[in-house]
């Protein structure tokens, strides 16, 4: 079992991040089969895979996916986590300032590891530009496969994030962390995973980073070692809706009588969100999110309150008894 040891101080510290890069290097080993268990339903995999293997014909990524192994992966390529604003281009600049001697000494030990990668990969690893072949691998792979769904995937992992911050506003940390995954628990003044392996980890006040992700659904990943920030990778909330949307879709009653646009908001709404935040879910203008959500204010369906600088829009019991039939 993992334990992270808590102080005061610790609490004090502890953030959330967003990582777009690790939702990218997790979206890549499930499209490559290096996962046991993939969060992509078939749809999405049939959707992305065409584009992959387009992607290993004609990019670099095959020497990206060396870098990987089935429970590691080279570190320069996974820059960490800062805040909630982190954006690829952040991630990319920081794999771009890899020193080159940091990133031989690691392409090195994960080659060695290998021995039957083809002579293609490792003319690209072994080169004097290795580092900016790689990224630019990336940059390709992130706007091939993932930047049209990521305003999607930025919402909900943002709406995870403000459910987080009212529990633990309301009752502490054991309340945030409760639900954060079956194998999280918090514990006589410690965070606890089950079925991790590593002992007693001291955070030294540096605080935990909290970070919510998409595609490590159903699973959950922990970093406690350097150069990452001591943290825990959990699904964001909503994330099974999304993969495994035949649940999310409205009723055609509850479309027929409201429309098809309120009726997806109103599902939607069985968390707190923002009118940006379910603009990018739901694929909407922002100023017709708005427009629908006066409405469902107004019909009692929907109720708002003041989330910091956010107003976040919640399902009243009315709204929950109607999506429900």
């Amino acid at each position: 079992m993992l334990r992270f040891e808590v102080t005061p101080e610790d609490l004090l510290a502890t953030r959330f991040a967003v990582s777009p890069m690790f939702e990218l290097h997790s979206l890549l080993r499930s499209l490559n089969g290096r996962t046991g268990r993939s969060a992509l339903p078939p749809a999405w995999r049939a959707r992305l895979r065409p584009r992959f293997a387009a992607l290993r014909r004609d990019s670099e990524l095959d020497a990206v996916l060396a870098l990987y192994l089935p429970r590691e992966g080279a570190g320069f390529i996974a820059p960490p986590p800062a805040s909630l604003t982190q954006s690829i281009d952040d991630d990319l600049s920081m794999i771009r300032a890899t020193p080159p001697s940091v990133a031989r000494a690691e392409i090195r030990r994960f080659v060695g590891r290998q021995p039957l990668l083809d002579a293609r990969v490792r003319a690209t690893l072994s080169g004097r530009s290795a580092v900016a072949r790689i990224a630019d691998a990336l940059a390709t792979a992130w706007h091939e496969l993932l930047a049209p769904d990521w305003p999607q995937l930025r919402a909900i992992c943002e709406r995870d994030v403000v459910h987080r911050a009212g529990e633990l506003g309301r009752g502490g940390w054991a309340a945030a962390l409760s639900g954060l995954h079956d194998a999280v628990r918090w514990n006589a003044g410690g965070i606890e995973i089950a079925r991790m392996p590593g002992g007693p980890v001291t955070l030294g006040g540096a605080g935990l980073t909290l970070v919510p992700s998409v595609f490590v659904w159903p699973g959950l990943a922990a970093h406690h070692d350097d150069p990452w920030p001591r943290a825990v990778i959990y699904p964001a909330r909503g994330t099974a809706a999304l993969l495994e949307p035949s649940g999310q879709r409205p009723a055609d009653a509850l479309v027929a009588l409201i429309g098809r646009s309120r009726a997806q908001l109103l599902v939607a709404l069985a968390e707190p969100a923002s009118t940006t935040q379910l603009a990018r879910a739901n694929r909407l203008a922002v100023g017709a999110v708005g427009d629908h959500l006066a409405v469902l204010l107004e019909a009692g369906l929907v109720d708002r309150a003041r989330a910091g600088r956010s107003v976040l829009y919640r399902r009243t019991p009315l709204g929950d008894a109607l999506v429900g039939g």
